[in-house]
C-alpha cells in the first residue's frame, strides 16, 4: 500500500496532463517533419526535441535557421521565447529537492504543460505532479518529433494539421483554471489589450513580450484578488 501511494503522485501528474499529451504529440510530428523539410538531419531534429523540449523556441530557431540566420540568431530567438521557463524554475525550485545536477534535471520538465499541472497558488509547487507530467510529455514530444523526421511524409502538410491554431488553444487550456479571482481576469486583459496594440508596431514576438513585462506592474497595482468574484 505504501508503495502504491508512493507513485500515486507520479501517475496523477500523467494522467492529468493526458489530453495535453495530443497536442503536443502533434506539433511534434510537425515540427520533426518541417525540420527534415528544412534540411536538417533526423538525428538533428530529435536532439533538438530531446534537449529543447519546448514547441514555440524549437519553431522560432527553426524558422531563423531556415531563413538564412547564423546558429548564434537561431539560438537566441528560442531564447527570447523561452525566458518564461526561467521565472517558472525560480518558483519551482524549492520542490526541486536533491543534489545540484538533481535539480537541473528537473527543472528541465517545467514547461507550461507540466506548470500547470503542478503548480497550485494555494498549495504551492507538486514535485511530483511536475515528474509525472513532464516524463509524459517528453517521451511524447521525442517521440513524435522522430516520427514526423522519420516518416513525415505519411502526415501531410502543416496546414493539415492546424499548427496555427493548436498553440493558441493550449494555452487557453492552460489557462483557464487559473481565471478564478478578479484579479486574475484583470490580469490576463490588460495583457491581452497591450499585446493586440503593440502588433501593429512591433516585430512577431515582441508583442507577447511586452505584455509579459505589464503583468508584473498590474500584479503591483491591482487589488487583493477576491475568490467570491468569480464562482
Amino acid at each position: 500500500m505504501s508503495s502504491s501511494r508512493s507513485w500515486k503522485g507520479y501517475w496523477t501528474g500523467a494522467r492529468l496532463v493526458a489530453p495535453l499529451a495530443l497536442a503536443i504529440g502533434a506539433l511534434g510530428v510537425v515540427f520533426g517533419y518541417i525540420a527534415r523539410k528544412s534540411g536538417l538531419t533526423a538525428g538533428a531534429a530529435i536532439a533538438m526535441s530531446a534537449t529543447a523540449f519546448a514547441g514555440s523556441p524549437q519553431f522560432a530557431a527553426l524558422s531563423v535557421f531556415t531563413a538564412g540566420g547564423s546558429l548564434i540568431a537561431a539560438a537566441a530567438a528560442a531564447a527570447g521565447l523561452a525566458t518564461r521557463f526561467g521565472a517558472m524554475s525560480v518558483v519551482a525550485a524549492p520542490a526541486l529537492e536533491g543534489p545540484l545536477w538533481k535539480r537541473l534535471l528537473l527543472s528541465q520538465l517545467v514547461v507550461d504543460e507540466t506548470w500547470a499541472v503542478a503548480y497550485s497558488s494555494r498549495q504551492g509547487f507538486d514535485r511530483q505532479l511536475l515528474i509525472g507530467a513532464g516524463v509524459s510529455l517528453y517521451v511524447v514530444h521525442t517521440a513524435s518529433t522522430a516520427i514526423g523526421a522519420t516518416i513525415g511524409n505519411l502526415v501531410g502538410t502543416p496546414e493539415q494539421w492546424g499548427v496555427d491554431a493548436v498553440s493558441p488553444a493550449l494555452f487557453v487550456i492552460l489557462m483557464a483554471p487559473r481565471l478564478d479571482s478578479n484579479k486574475s481576469w484583470l490580469t490576463i486583459a490588460v495583457a491581452a489589450v497591450v499585446s493586440i496594440a503593440a502588433i501593429p508596431f512591433a516585430p512577431p514576438g515582441i508583442p507577447i513580450l511586452v505584455a509579459m513585462a505589464v503583468v508584473p506592474i498590474v500584479a503591483v497595482l491591482a487589488p487583493p484578488a477576491d475568490d467570491r468574484g468569480c464562482r
